[in-house]
């Protein structure tokens, strides 16, 4: 009986010892993620620069004419970089003037950096003023993931937005949240919090936007594994895109955009 007792105590305090170990790590774990994230937060991260035009046109005077127009977070305005070209917008004008329609690309953005998929309303009413744009490219989702916003929440507001510009006649290609694993300005293990909830993100917005009518480009997928490998696909903060960084995005997103125009051409 004893010794049976004693087998009991010591499974009991094997039992004890475990459960302190798992509190003491999940407690030490959420330490070390907020001390992470209020790192994260105090950096000094890179502003839109002023300079930087969100109208302009690319390409020959006498070829057909393309009104594209970017919506979204900072993706969408270029944060990172200092000169037009280099933006994922004037990398995209570039590329489709160059191409083989050849296109003359009216090109503007409405994009605010830090925006989530909640602004898009304001955004999309802002893009359809004026002239009706034949194609709107969508860079948003990594906002709503840094923020752990309910992914199918984000997508709601994203579809709502693909589905207006729908509706007015407008193509619309949307590059899904980023691969948020790659950046350097958040250290593991916060990275991979945020990477899993880019991917969840990127996931509820393929199904959101393919419902509503656009096209969806999965950057995580088609760019991801360039943006871990090359730390100079990333600005001097570690978190935006660098000029090579919005050069793999915008080939990325070349073919959904050259098929939205067109079809836009066509009708």
């Amino acid at each position: 009986m004893n010794e049976r007792n004693t087998r009991a105590e010591r499974a009991a305090h094997v039992g004890r010892v475990a459960a302190l170990s798992l509190l003491a790590g999940t407690v030490g774990g959420a330490a070390v993620l907020a001390g992470e994230a209020f790192v994260a937060r105090t950096r000094r991260y890179a502003e839109p620069e002023l300079g930087l035009a969100l109208r302009a046109t690319v390409g020959s005077a006498d070829a057909p004419p393309l009104r594209l127009v970017l919506l979204g977070d900072s993706a969408a305005l270029g944060v990172g970089v200092q000169e037009f070209d280099e933006t994922v917008g004037g990398q995209l004008a570039h590329l489709l003037a160059e191409g083989p329609a050849g296109r003359r690309v009216h090109l503007s953005s409405v994009g605010v950096s830090g925006s989530r998929s909640t602004d898009l309303a304001t955004q999309v009413a802002r893009a359809l003023l004026g002239a009706r744009p034949d194609v709107a490219v969508i860079l948003i989702g990594a906002n709503d993931a840094t923020t752990l916003r309910r992914p199918s929440d984000a997508a709601a507001y994203l579809g709502g937005a693909v589905r207006r510009l729908c509706d007015a006649g407008v193509e619309v290609v949307v590059g899904t949240c980023p691969d948020l694993g790659a950046v350097r300005a958040v250290a593991p293990p916060l990275r991979q919090v945020i990477g899993w909830s880019g991917r969840r993100t990127a996931r509820a917005q393929t199904v959101a936007v393919l419902e509503a009518g656009g096209t969806v480009v999965d950057l995580a997928a088609e760019t991801g594994a360039v943006f871990r490998a090359d730390a100079g696909t990333l600005c001097h903060d570690g978190y935006h895109p660098s000029a090579d960084g919005y050069r793999v995005w915008a080939h990325a997103l070349l073919p959904a955009v050259a098929a939205a125009a067109a079809v836009a051409s066509s009708r």
